[in-house]
């Protein structure tokens, strides 16, 4: 299998059958996601997508992705939360060959969306607007700047073809612009919910612009998902959805992704969103943080040794290194290295990951270890898949929809009723009332 998964650092943390007395939940849940059959379960398209995607869809992804690379040296992917963080994490881990990717409409600072507006000075560009609705408020402002952006600098015409939109099949705002104005149209899958999207056209189209081989990437995320088709306990996904809920019904609140590779930092940020808006619901649910290890072990460290002991570790390894580098020899060992000399840089690093294991196991932090032998495309389609469907699995052995999310509409509703969208009046009445009345005192 392209992920494995040890689970024997949490030996005297949780229940000796913590894997064997969840089977029979594990077999219902992995039933619910393949027959689409438990709560939320028109979402669960993502589960054959690596066999059963658009190949006509995906010929033409790499075609305008092509064009990219040809008329652009930068491309703007426009979209929030599922939107863009797949992609994002894809090509920090693998690196681009293509032109530069900024991401725009995740947020409203002014500041962030100007500095990524002077970064196109002088520049030939595209734009990838990803949204189902189109509605969504910060990348539809975003759209909105940029598309005006442009048309001044290409005219119209020359904006049209410069604009790919990925969006609802057949309805939308989004969708109805996309085809009033003629622009090249993507599908964000009815069947698929944005934070389980990455291996369609929501993150294809980016990832085939940065130069990534999608078609490698689609590639392992088939060979684990015929893996995990694989039912009882040698399933590492089942492995792990079964080992994070024993650590919470332990005791445990707080799963900590870690890695030692710095690249990794908007994976574990797709993660965290993969796992805290499928979990985080009713009350329940682990809550998802994240640390870049060796650099954290210096920071957050010192928290994770000796702090509170409401956490455990995942940590992500990849076990052979894209690059070596040798240590070398000084004769006058000034800095008392030379017992390194000739080591590989890697050996190091391994050395760190297995002492710092061994510490955070020592001062009561559980870990699990999921190995990946390699940072390339086909493995990280693996990766993504592995975290895909042991999220799914997690989420039923919870005994929540793993595929809602109730609780962001709540910040979404305030914020139109206080930006004065029409309808929302009553509401902004209220809202006002409440922000604008004296705070008690607190004597």
């Amino acid at each position: 299998m392209m992920c494995q998964i040890d689970c024997s650092n949490i030996a005297g943390f949780v229940p000796s059958d913590w894997l064997e007395s969840r089977l029979p939940a594990l077999k219902s849940a992995d039933e619910r996601l393949r027959q689409g059959s438990g709560a939320g379960g028109g979402y669960t398209g993502w589960v054959s997508l690596p066999r059963d995607y658009d190949k006509q869809e995906f010929t033409r992804i790499e075609a305008a992705a092509k064009r990219i690379r040809a008329d652009s040296q930068i491309l703007v992917v426009i979209g929030i939360g599922g939107s863009y963080l797949g992609a994002r994490a894809v090509i920090d881990l693998l690196g681009g060959h293509g032109p530069e990717i900024l991401f725009a409409g995740n947020g409203l600072s002014s500041d962030a969306l100007y500095e990524t507006l002077q970064k196109l000075n002088g520049k030939n560009f595209s734009v990838n607007i990803i949204s189902k609705s189109g509605t969504t408020t910060e990348p539809a402002v975003a759209f909105r700047i940029l598309k005006g952006l442009l048309e001044e600098r290409y005219g119209k015409e020359g904006a049209r073809k410069r604009i790919y939109a990925t969006t609802d099949k057949q309805r939308g705002v989004l969708k109805g612009v996309a085809d009033a104005e003629g622009y090249e149209t993507f599908v964000v899958p009815d069947e698929i919910g944005g934070r389980y999207s990455v291996l369609s056209a929501v993150g294809l189209l980016p990832l085939a612009a940065a130069g990534v081989d999608i078609t490698a990437l689609m590639s392992g995320a088939h060979r684990a998902m015929v893996d995990f088709t694989a039912l009882g306990a040698e399933n590492p996904a089942w492995q792990y959805a079964a080992a994070r809920g024993a650590l919470y019904t332990s005791g445990k609140s707080v799963e900590l992704l870690c890695c030692y590779e710095p690249s990794f930092r908007f994976f574990a940020e797709w993660w965290k969103q993969l796992y805290g808006e499928s979990e985080g619901k009713e009350g329940k649910g682990l809550f998802p943080a994240s640390v870049e290890f060796t650099a954290d072990l210096h920071s957050m460290g010192q928290y994770i040794q000796e702090g509170q002991r409401l956490m455990f570790e995942t940590v992500v390894r990849f076990t052979t290194p894209r690059n070596e580098i040798y240590i070398p020899d000084d004769p006058q060992d000034t800095d008392g290295l030379n017992f390194l000399s000739g080591k590989p840089l890697s050996f190091v690093a391994e050395q760190a990951m297995r002492g710092t294991l061994l510490a955070h196991i020592d001062g009561g932090v559980p870990n699990l270890m999921v190995e990946v032998a390699r940072r390339d495309a086909e493995h990280i389609g693996a990766l993504i898949y592995f975290f895909e469907y042991a999220c799914g699995l997690s989420g039923y052995l919870l005994g929540v929809n793993p595929f809602n999310q109730p609780g962001v509409e709540a910040y979404k509703n305030n914020m139109y009723a206080l930006l004065g969208k029409p309808g929302y009046e009553a509401r902004r009445a209220e809202l006002e009332a409440r922000l604008s009345a004296p705070q008690a005192s607190k004597d």
